[in-house]
């Protein structure tokens, strides 16, 4: 996949802003209205922590500089955060305001402004140490796990490198997130910010087992920031057909502009991935979009303001559905057989029917490929995912270090910073 267009005009118009940049004055009015509590619920659901009170606070009294700080001390991928969080299960979602029946603090769109404003006026992270430290970690993948973990080694005074396979960085924030959720060219600002750290990525540079081994002897730490592997596939007679394009690939497609939406669109999955495809599927003007889960709403693994979102973008739901196979003429994608199942999962025998469609899009989960710490003994996995000391983010291994979907089988971005900076810390103390 080749790399995003970052500034893609046609692409910018058909994916708006879901949440639309507050103006000055917009700010001012709402942060206003925050209570500034002294023990702060909206915090402690962050998992970075970031101070809310006091970065709003700045954002009240004009000081726009601090409260970036405020942000970025906690959270150095604070403006992509600001964007792609699910803030109404996080900070919003603890706001006390729900107790006196108003609306919560619009913090994420606050975070927004304060990000937006440090981006454009410029300025440094300080560094919390001026000397060089002996430490030098090498970070695999580019991600938000990785570039936490690289950012806060540096400001620290160690040495970080980034290895990278893809020609850009940033990870699902460049390739994988809705445009209507976050930029591309957002998450590379971001990604420029941390190289001014003096961390340094090396892109196109793809480790094996055989490099992970290797990066092991010459480096004092290594963090493993992979993310997880390519989504699985559906297992049914069709899915080689032209017009089969898993979701990952489909968006990261649709932000090179390598890949258009077909006109009728099945989109097989209910996670926020599959919901991110589908609305981008209608916004690429496909007439139709469905999407088929074989249970109902109530077990959807999207969030439930995601799914309301695809309902007014007009996505159609098909529960209890499964998919038999994929109808195919001259190699390309002419409808998908369905047949209906009981709660249970049971088929229902009889009740197969045909959906025409010229483009399927499966968004079942991603594989779990571990196969590149081969030779790295004692670490240890479990159901494909990486185990490691929860506050430390450190192995079995103590050389090696992991954080991001590598350990917790696919969260949220911010969840991922925190696993990073956590390991950068929990290297520092162990060595």
């Amino acid at each position: 996949m080749g790399a995003p267009a970052v500034m893609n005009p046609e692409i910018e118009r058909r994916f708006p802003d879901l949440h639309p940049a507050l103006s000055s004055q917009e700010a001012l009015v709402e942060a206003d209205r925050c209570l500034f509590c002294f023990d702060a619920p909206c915090a402690g659901a962050c998992p970075t922590h970031i101070d809310v009170p006091k970065f709003i606070k700045k954002i009240s009294s004009g000081n726009l500089r601090g409260s970036a700080l405020a942000i970025l001390d906690a959270n150095i991928l604070g403006a992509s955060c600001a964007r792609v969080c699910p803030v109404q299960v996080l900070c919003e979602g603890a706001c006390v305001m729900h107790r006196y029946n108003h609306s919560p603090i619009a913090i994420g769109r606050l975070q927004r402004f304060a990000m937006e404003n440090a981006h454009v006026s410029g300025g440094d992270l300080p560094r919390l140490a001026t000397a060089e430290k002996p430490l030098r970690v090498a970070c695999i993948g580019a991600g938000p796990a990785s570039l936490a973990c690289a950012a806060e080694l540096a400001r620290r005074g160690h040495t970080a490198v980034i290895f990278e396979a893809r020609p850009l960085p940033g990870g699902l924030n460049t390739y994988g997130v809705a445009e209507y959720k976050l930029r591309a060219r957002v998450s590379l600002e971001e990604v420029d910010f941390i190289r001014s750290l003096g961390v340094e990525i090396r892109c196109g540079d793809a480790i094996d087992a055989v490099g992970m081994a290797r990066l092991a002897e010459d480096y004092d730490a290594v963090f493993i920031g992979l993310g997880l592997g390519h989504m699985e596939p559906l297992g049914i007679p069709g899915e080689d057909a032209t017009g089969v394009i898993d979701a990952l690939s489909f968006i990261a497609g649709y932000k090179t502009a390598e890949t258009a939406a077909g006109k009728n669109v099945v989109v097989i999955g209910a996670g926020n991935t599959a919901i991110d495809a589908a609305n981008a599927a209608r916004r690429l003007g496909a007439d139709e979009v469905i999407m088929l889960y074989r249970r109902t709403d109530e077990h959807m693994s999207a969030f439930s303001f995601e799914y309301e979102h695809a309902k007014r973008e007009r996505v159609e739901f098909r529960w209890m559905a499964r998919p038999l196979r994929i109808l195919v003429e001259n190699g390309k994608v002419a409808g998908i057989e369905c047949i209906r199942v009981t709660p249970s999962l049971e088929i229902v025998p009889g009740s197969e029917y045909t959906i025409p469609c010229d483009m399927v899009i499966p968004a079942i989960g991603q594989s779990r490929s571990l196969e590149i710490l081969s030779r790295i003994p004692d670490i240890r996995s479990k159901r494909g995912v990486i185990e490691v000391d929860r506050a430390t983010g450190r192995t079995g291994n103590p050389k090696f270090y992991a954080g991001g979907d590598i350990i917790n089988g696919g969260r949220e971005v911010v969840d991922a910073v925190a696993d990073g900076k956590r390991a950068a810390l929990g290297m520092i103390t162990n060595a």
